[in-house]
């Protein structure tokens, strides 16, 4: 027997998370799977989710099917706004920026000047 054929499960896993720690994509997914079943509630049709999966009640999920295989998801609500009134006048020192501090001078783009052409 190798030292492969020796190797737990549990050994792999940790040899696979030392190669893998700083290239998270590297990483093998782990998988579970569990049983659920669908029954008729009213005109729709439901899925009943184990507790294993540790769901809150009242979790929004999001269907998603892909050909004929379907997947479920926590469906992610926006993010809050930014609260401007937690800022607003700290700044105190700030002024607003004139007019000519504007303006810019013209300057040649990539791609403007052709270089001379080399006529010897």
């Amino acid at each position: 027997m190798t030292n492969a054929d020796k190797m737990t499960q549990s050994e792999w896993k940790s040899r696979i998370q030392r190669i893998s720690g700083s290239m998270p994509w590297l990483k093998a997914k782990e998988v579970q799977y569990f049983k659920a079943k669908v029954f008729k509630s009213g005109n729709s049709l439901a899925l009943r989710l184990p507790a294993g999966l540790g769901l809150a009640a009242g979790t929004e999920m999001e269907l998603r099917v892909e050909d004929g295989e379907y997947s479920f998801v926590p469906f992610n609500r926006p993010k809050p706004k930014f609260n401007i009134d937690k800022v607003w006048g700290s700044a105190t020192d700030l002024e607003l920026i004139r007019p000519g501090d504007r303006l810019f001078e013209e300057r040649p783009l990539f791609g403007d000047e052709r270089p001379p052409r080399d006529r010897s």
